[in-house]
């Protein structure tokens, strides 16, 4: 019989009720994809992760209600916290193996670094429907994984009110929607909004910076920015650009 034990963290905070809560769950061996996205469906939460401890290293896969992820910040971390706090708690690095290969968390006082995959976005063209759904015309639109609008303020950005309803007629599957604005406090922010999903706004998206940080990066001239995620839970992430990795860094804590 395989035992399971779930714990529901907030990655990208420093207190319950902020960042973006994960549920983890602690498997023996892999139950078929239809139950785990089951599973994910019934927490009902951004992303549950699944890990199951091997010899010397975790395997790992990601879900929201509706679909398995290609690569998922925060339940990574959250997915670290819970091996660092919970099962072994002498450890300061964990490895995950992933279907984004290899990731490396590393814990430094209560401060957790996610080691990523760089994905430099390139210029594109914004489709009308999704400027018809996001309301406000960007300066300037990329692309990685995701869709990235970038405008002139972070006023501009928490001003955005986008409708639903039409950007639900989109399928970027498994990608979304990011806007973004250099910040008023930190260097940058984001907002990304995941079309036809129950949980239309993330609160804080770790993947997302993955083309985020090398994209401000090169914009700002700097390689260490600290960002924040402007959603109603928000979050604040620590991060820096290696080249052709990435590393993010943020708090956890365990949900109330």
């Amino acid at each position: 019989m395989n035992s399971f034990l779930t714990y529901k963290i907030n990655a990208f905070a420093d207190s319950p009720l902020k960042g973006n809560p994960a549920a983890v769950c602690i498997i023996d061996k892999w139950l078929e994809t239809e139950k785990l996205q089951k599973i994910a469906a019934e927490n009902f939460l951004p992303e549950t992760a699944f890990i199951i401890k091997q010899s010397d290293y975790y395997e790992l896969r990601w879900f929201t209600p509706e679909i398995e992820m290609d690569l998922c910040g925060h339940a990574t971390m959250a997915s670290a916290f819970v091996v660092f706090n919970y099962i072994e708690p002498n450890l300061k690095e964990v490895l995950f193996k992933t279907q984004s290969g290899d990731i490396i968390v590393t814990i430094n006082n209560e401060l957790l670094t996610l080691n990523f995959p760089s994905r430099m976005p390139i210029k594109a063209g914004i489709p009308e429907i999704i400027l018809q759904g996001i309301g406000i015309k960007p300066k300037e639109v990329y692309k990685s994984r995701d869709y990235i609008l970038v405008y002139e303020n972070e006023e501009i950005i928490r001003q955005i009110k986008p409708n639903k309803l039409i950007i639900d007629q989109i399928n970027l599957d498994p990608g979304g929607i990011i806007i973004t604005a250099i910040g008023n406090e930190v260097d940058f922010v984001s907002r990304f909004f995941t079309p036809q999903a129950s949980i239309f706004e993330d609160p804080v998206t770790g993947s997302a910076h993955c083309s985020l940080i090398p994209f401000w990066s090169q914009r700002l001239n700097k390689t260490k920015m600290i960002a924040k995620q402007i959603s109603e839970r928000g979050g604040v992430l620590y991060c820096e650009d290696k080249g052709t990795r990435v590393l993010i860094s943020g708090k956890c804590c365990a949900s109330v």
